[in-house]
């Protein structure tokens, strides 16, 4: 059965590999799956046919036959379930793996689109300086226990998994504040996630969309 996914028409970064499509197609990419692309207009979002789709009116949605998902957390977890490559064959290293992918969406990227969404919604706001140091403080306690954890590995458990996808993907969105250069091995350990072949195959099929 065919796979399709649906991708912003025109991605507000421009192709820069931070909409949630992006994370979906490399593990499309990881697991060797191919694909098509359906995309969407800001106001076809909103409209009944894609609402049907995902109910908060966002991208990515996945179908495969009479499967519909939404939510990238999800689509991966199906995906590395479904095929190999994304999860490692040991049952506890699996677990563990999973619980990175929670805790990358869960845990790590709040603060950091906390940190987005008063750049871009509210930087106009009287009160924007005054709050900036704060929210830029949670991201800051946020990468600290990360990197303590990672340390000098290569990958967040051994083998680079779902969890890894997840993290690099949620970690790229700081590239632009300066934030992650403050940490050494996260700054390598995203480049290592960007360098894998399926991230750049899945970085250009985006990139190709917006350079239309």
């Amino acid at each position: 059965m065919t796979i399709t996914i649906t991708a912003f028409e025109r991605s507000p970064d421009g192709g820069k590999g931070l909409a949630r499509d992006t994370r979906v197609r490399w593990a499309l990419e990881e697991v060797g799956q191919p694909y098509d692309v359906r995309l969407v207009s800001f106001r076809a979002l909103k409209e009944p046919e894609h609402v049907a789709l995902n109910p908060f009116g966002q991208i990515p949605t996945y179908e495969e036959g009479d499967l519909v998902l939404f939510e990238t957390g999800s689509i991966v977890l199906h995906l590395a379930e479904r095929h190999a490559g994304l999860f490692p064959s040991d049952a506890n290293a699996r677990a563990r793996a999973i619980s990175w992918m929670f805790a990358a969406v869960n845990s790590v990227e709040p603060p950091i689109l906390e940190l987005v969404n008063a750049k871009i919604l509210e930087g106009d706001k009287p009160w924007t300086d005054e709050r900036m140091p704060i929210v830029k403080d949670r991201v800051r306690s946020r990468l600290t226990q990360l990197s303590a954890r990672l340390g000098s590995s290569e990958w967040l458990d051994g083998v680079f998994s779902a969890g890894d996808l997840l993290m690099v993907s949620v970690l790229l969105r700081l590239r632009a504040s300066g934030l992650l250069d403050e940490f050494s091995n996260l700054a390598a350990y995203v480049a290592r996630g960007e360098a894998r072949p399926a991230y750049k195959r899945a970085f250009d099929a985006q990139l190709a969309i917006n350079a239309r």
